[in-house]
C-alpha cells in the first residue's frame, strides 16, 4: 500500500524529466561534469578564442570535421577547389621579362643563400657555362639578376644541396661535356655577410665522375645517388660524406645501391626516408620511386619497408652500437607508389612534409604536370600521388632548376621546344584556408589579423579581459546558486515593494 509522506516535506521533484535522483551519485556526477566544462569554457576556451581572433586570419569556433559552406579568399584563384586540399599549391605565374636571366640556360642548379637566389652553372644550348646570376630575394620576390661568383669551371647537370649554410656543387658534365668529380663550395662571408667564392672542398671528391646525379644533405652530411658514369650509363651507385667532429666533410662511403639504375632523378628527405622518383635508366625516362631508409638496419625494418608483390629491397650491413654515422641501410620499391607517367628531367622539390615533381619529359615530349605525395613517418605514400590540372606549369619546361624560399617554390630556366629559357615560374606553396566555413559541428570567421608586436599585445589583453570578466560571472553565479532561499527572498522583497507604489485603482 502507499506510504503516506510525512508532514512537513514537500516532495523534491526529480531532474532532468525524472531521469535522475536528486539525491544521487548520478546527478552529483552530471552537475560536476557540467560545471567542469564551463569553467574550461569560459576560463580557457574562450579567453583563447579571443586572442586568436585578434591577431589571426580566421578563427574557428568548435570543431569542423567536414563543411558543407566554405568560402576562400580570392587569392587561391577561382580554378582551385575550396578548400585547398592537402599538399597542392596555386597555380603558376611566369616572371616578367624585367626578371629574366641574362642569357638562357639549362641544366644549370639553383639555390638561396641568405638573401641571394642564385642559378648557378647551366648549358646555354651548346656547351656548359661557369656563370653563377645572383638575384636579391624576399618571401618569394626576386629582383634582377646580375653575375656573381663564377665557378672554377664550366658544370651543366651537376648535382646541388645545402649543409648548415654551405652549397655545396658535386660533379657535372664539364667544358668538354664530360661527367667530372670535383666537389666545390660556396657560402657567405662571415664579417661582411657577402658571397664569398666558389671553391674545392679540400681534397674531397667523388669516388668516380658523375653527372646527372641527385644530392640531398642529412643531418650529418652529404648524400649523392645514382647519375650518369664516363661512359653515360645509369648507375645505382649511392656515396655519402660524413662530417667529423670538427664539420669536416670527410671521404665519400658506399651506402646500400639503388635497387634499378637512376639519373636525372629528383631526391627528397623526409623524416627518416630518401625517396628517389622519376628520372631514367638506360632504356629511357622511368616513372619508379624508390625508397631509402635512413639509420640503422633494425630501426629502417621496424618501421616498415615496403613488401608486396612486385616489391623488392637491398640491404647493406647494419651500423655499429658504438656512435657510427648513420645513412641509408636499405632500398624499396613498391609499384603502388611509382608516378603516374614516366619523367625525366622535371624539377622535384619537397616542402611542409610534402613531396613534389614538376614538368619534364616523358622520352617523347615536354611536360607540364605537377604531381604531389604525402609521405607517413611509416615511409608510405598517403593516397598515392595527386595532381590537379590547374597546378600545371603555363608550358612544358625540362630540366628547369627547382628552389623553394620560404613558402614560394621558383623554377628558374630549363628547355622548352628545344630552346634553353631566360624565364621562371613561381607558385605559392601555402594556399589559404577557407576565411569561412559552416560545419555540422563548428564554424570559422573571419579574425582581424593584427600584426607585429601590437597585435600580440591587444590579443593578450582581450585574453586577460574575457577571462578576468568569465571569472566575475562565475563567482556571482556561485554566490547565487547557494544562496537561492536568499535570492528568492530579496525577490520576493523587491516585487512586494513594487506593488506597494503602485497608486490604487478608483473605486
Amino acid at each position: 500500500m502507499a506510504r503516506a509522506l510525512p508532514a512537513g516535506h514537500p516532495a523534491r521533484s526529480r531532474p532532468v524529466f525524472g531521469l535522475f535522483d536528486p539525491d544521487g551519485w548520478a546527478w552529483a556526477t552530471t552537475k560536476a561534469t557540467f560545471w567542469l566544462l564551463v569553467i574550461i569554457l569560459s576560463l580557457g576556451y574562450i579567453p583563447d578564442r579571443a586572442y586568436y581572433f585578434l591577431v589571426s586570419r580566421t578563427i574557428d569556433l568548435g570543431i569542423l570535421g567536414w563543411s558543407p559552406v566554405n568560402l576562400c579568399p580570392p587569392e587561391n584563384s577561382t580554378t582551385m577547389p575550396c578548400p585547398v586540399p592537402a599538399g597542392a599549391i596555386l597555380p603558376w605565374q611566369a616572371s616578367p621579362t624585367e626578371l629574366a636571366l641574362p642569357a638562357g640556360r639549362t641544366q644549370g642548379a639553383a639555390t638561396q643563400i641568405g638573401t641571394n637566389l642564385l642559378y648557378i652553372g647551366g648549358s646555354d644550348g651548346k656547351a656548359a657555362t661557369a656563370t653563377t646570376y645572383v638575384a636579391k630575394v624576399d618571401k618569394g620576390n626576386f629582383g634582377a639578376w646580375a653575375e656573381g661568383p663564377a665557378l672554377p669551371e664550366a658544370r651543366s647537370d651537376a648535382a646541388l644541396t645545402n649543409l648548415n649554410g654551405t652549397t655545396y656543387l658535386l660533379g657535372g658534365l664539364g667544358p668538354d661535356g664530360k661527367a667530372t668529380s670535383t666537389v666545390w663550395s660556396l657560402g657567405l662571408d662571415t664579417t661582411s655577410g657577402a658571397l664569398g667564392t666558389w671553391t674545392p672542398v679540400g681534397d674531397l671528391s667523388l669516388p668516380k665522375p658523375r653527372s646527372g646525379a641527385a644530392a640531398v644533405a642529412l643531418t650529418d652530411g652529404l648524400l649523392v645517388v645514382g647519375g650518369w658514369d664516363e661512359a653515360g650509363k645509369a648507375t645505382t651507385t649511392v656515396w655519402k660524406s660524413t662530417l667529423d667532429k670538427n664539420g669536416k666533410l670527410g671521404a665519400f662511403k658506399d651506402q646500400a645501391a639503388l635497387l634499378r639504375p637512376s639519373a636525372a632523378a629528383a631526391l627528397a628527405f623526409e623524416g627518416t626516408y630518401v625517396w628517389l622518383y622519376g628520372g631514367s635508366d638506360d632504356k629511357g625516362a622511368v616513372g619508379a620511386v624508390q625508397r631509402g631508409s635512413i639509420g640503422a638496419l633494425a630501426a629502417a625494418s621496424a618501421s616498415g619497408a615496403p613488401a608486396a608483390s612486385g616489391s623488392a629491397t637491398s640491404a647493406a650491413a647494419t651500423p655499429s652500437a658504438s656512435g657510427a654515422p648513420q645513412g641509408v641501410t636499405q632500398w624499396g620499391i613498391q609499384d603502388a607508389a611509382n608516378l603516374p607517367a614516366a619523367r625525366t628531367g622535371a624539377a622535384g622539390f619537397s616542402a611542409n612534409g610534402a613531396i613534389y615533381l614538376v614538368g619534364g619529359s616523358d622520352g617523347t615530349s615536354t611536360k607540364r604536370e605537377l604531381y604531389w605525395a604525402l609521405p607517413d613517418s611509416n615511409g608510405n605514400l598517403k593516397g598515392g600521388w595527386f595532381h590537379l590540372d590547374p597546378t600545371d606549369l603555363p608550358a612544358g619546361v625540362v630540366d628547369g632548376a627547382p628552389v623553394v624560399v620560404g613558402s614560394t617554390v621558383i623554377v628558374l630556366g630549363g628547355t622548352s621546344d628545344g630552346a634553353p629559357l631566360t624565364g621562371a615560374y613561381r607558385a605559392s606553396l601555402a594556399p589559404q584556408a577557407p576565411f569561412f566555413r559552416l560545419g555540422l559541428v563548428g564554424l570559422t570567421i573571419p579574425g582581424l589579423q593584427i600584426g607585429g608586436e601590437i597585435g600580440q599585445q591587444l590579443g593578450y589583453l582581450a585574453a586577460a579581459g574575457v577571462g578576468t570578466g568569465n571569472f566575475v560571472i562565475l563567482i556571482v553565479l556561485a554566490v547565487m546558486i547557494n544562496h537561492r532561499p536568499q535570492l528568492r527572498a530579496w525577490m520576493e522583497r523587491r516585487r512586494l515593494a513594487r506593488e506597494a507604489k503602485k497608486p490604487e485603482s478608483g473605486g
